[in-house]
């Protein structure tokens, strides 16, 4: 990028770009599928977005973040529902393949995945 200051929405949106994986671009580099940010009527910004399997990479990153660092096959039973709980509300198993990847993660069969989603459902329910 050029030494050109950073244009203001640039700067107002970044946590949100670091927080959901999306990357700023420059207008003239902007691609059909990125989005293209509008400032007062002019293009300013182009925000390219990341591929959903990224996107469950970086939420399963972020649960190892949240307990502590610890592997997540080595968290115990109840961690692991609240890692599945917590996956479940940021729309991790929307993603095709999501439940066994979070599975496999949590070294864990995907009937155990199910089983906690469903034992969650049930809790929500009752």
């Amino acid at each position: 990028m050029s030494n050109a200051p950073e244009h203001p929405l640039a700067a107002a949106i970044k946590p949100l770009l670091d927080a959901v994986g999306a990357t700023p671009v420059p207008v003239d580099e902007a691609k059909s599928d990125d989005v293209l940010l509008e400032w007062e009527g002019v293009p300013a910004i182009a925000v390219r977005l990341p591929h959903l399997s990224s996107a469950l990479d970086r939420l399963l990153a972020e649960m190892t973040r949240q307990f502590d660092g610890r592997p997540l096959d080595e968290l115990d039973r109840w961690e692991k529902q609240r890692v599945v709980a917590l996956l479940e509300e940021r729309g991790a198993f929307t993603v095709r393949h999501g439940v066994e990847t979070v599975a496999a993660a949590l070294g864990v069969s995907r009937f155990t995945v199910y089983n906690y989603l469903n034992r969650q459902d049930g809790s929500k329910s009752g």
